[in-house]
């Protein structure tokens, strides 16, 4: 009892902090319960799926890089399988992790995927885009196990799921700080990968929406790595944007490095994943930030209770998943009512970032009128730039 009062006590303080601003709150690097009691609550509980005994569940992890290094996407990642383990109450030889895993490297993804097999591991999660078409192959060929992919758009509705989530909405009201805190009016956005990729794309698109609603005259100027995890190239993306007068550096790539570099050089940033306060307490405004303790806590659980459907995850604010980290007390006034004011509006379902007819900036209309772009298309089809994004050569 006093375990589960603890919990939900963490939780509430957890949300009051998600949004809130006028100093420098505590780290928003946690694993919590959030959006999980939702989510079980008005789940099935029929038994859709064998059971399988909480002792006999072996869980695989795959990671692109190394989450002792403390901050970035893996870094987040692995927080949500540490909330699972202890929401579920699991053994530490319960979870295998591979690690430093190279998404572009069919035949590491391969081996890192195998071995998890091979170990008994009885569900696996793939966390890296590039490790999509691997995970759909050992799906088909071992029926018996589940794969859950994180961040692509492949699935069989059995024992292969997505799971991803609505970033997009933390990443609009983050573009709202951009907006407002920029002196140059030139944002940077350092990018994993070029607009071929809806994930990093409509993560940019949603930033820049964002931006345009406070400051229809700022720019963001986007630099390209090519790569999920390549910490000398992040570097080099942000210096150069820096180089050319960012004021404000964003990022949608795994390490910290555009955010300590903007703060050596004096300047704001925007971190993602986790919370990037920690490595830069004199110059991030915010961080863009994952719970995933929510999802993996749900889908073991379901496990357990025979409860899985193999249908996919897309989860959001509402489901606890997504949010933004509270604001620095530096932040010019009026971001947080500009901040608080969207997020009611997304909350509320009035408004969901892609609404309506969208200017490309090529000068094209995507959308319609009196609609918003559906799932599918944000998740797999959102491959132009905003009306205010520049690419960087």
């Amino acid at each position: 009892m006093r375990k589960k009062l603890l919990c939900m006590i963490l939780t509430i303080l957890m949300l009051l902090q998600l949004t809130a601003c006028g100093k420098k709150s505590e780290l928003d690097d946690y694993a919590t319960n959030v959006g999980y009691e939702n989510r079980n609550s008005s789940a099935s509980t029929e038994a859709t799926s064998k059971k399988i005994a909480k002792e006999d569940i072996k869980i695989g992890v795959i990671h692109l890089s190394d989450p002792a290094e403390g901050s970035g996407y893996s870094y987040t990642h692995d927080l949500g399988i540490q909330g699972m383990q202890e929401n579920l109450g699991l053994s530490d030889s319960q979870i295998i992790r591979k690690v430093n895993v190279d998404d572009s490297s069919k035949e590491d993804t391969d081996k890192a995927i195998q071995d998890c097999i091979d170990e008994g591991c009885n569900i696996i999660f793939t966390t890296s885009w590039g490790y999509m078409d691997a995970t759909e192959e050992f799906a088909e060929k071992y029926p018996d196990i589940y794969f859950c992919h994180g961040t692509g758009y492949k699935s069989n509705g059995k024992n292969f799921t997505n799971y991803f989530g609505r970033i997009y909405q933390a990443r609009y009201l983050s573009g709202i700080v951009a907006g407002l805190n920029t002196k140059t009016n030139k944002i940077g956005y350092v990018a994993a990968q070029d607009s071929s990729n809806s994930e990093v794309t409509g993560g940019i698109d949603a930033f820049a929406m964002g931006i345009a609603s406070v400051n229809p005259d700022a720019v963001v100027y986007v630099k390209v790595t090519n790569s999920w995890y390549d910490p000398d190239g992040e570097a080099a993306a942000a210096q150069t944007l820096l180089d050319m007068g960012c004021d404000v550096m964003a990022q949608h790539c795994d390490t910290p490095y555009p955010q300590t570099l903007a703060q050596k050089a004096g300047v704001y940033g925007i971190g993602y994943n986790s919370d990037m306060q920690k490595e830069t307490p004199d110059s991030c405004l915010c961080s863009v930030i994952w719970n995933w303790s929510a999802y993996y806590t749900y889908t073991v659980q379901s496990l357990i209770d025979g409860t899985w459907t193999g249908k996919n995850y897309y989860g959001g604010m509402s489901e606890g998943l997504v949010g933004i980290t509270s604001l620095a007390d530096f932040c010019t006034k009026g971001t947080q009512e500009a901040v608080d004011d969207a997020k009611a509006r997304i909350l509320s379902g009035d408004f969901n970032v892609f609404d309506g007819e969208i200017t490309t900036n090529t000068g094209e209309t995507v959308g319609k009128a009196g609609s918003t772009l559906d799932d599918e298309t944000i998740t797999g089809g959102i491959n132009w730039y905003y009306k205010n994004v520049k690419v960087v050569e």
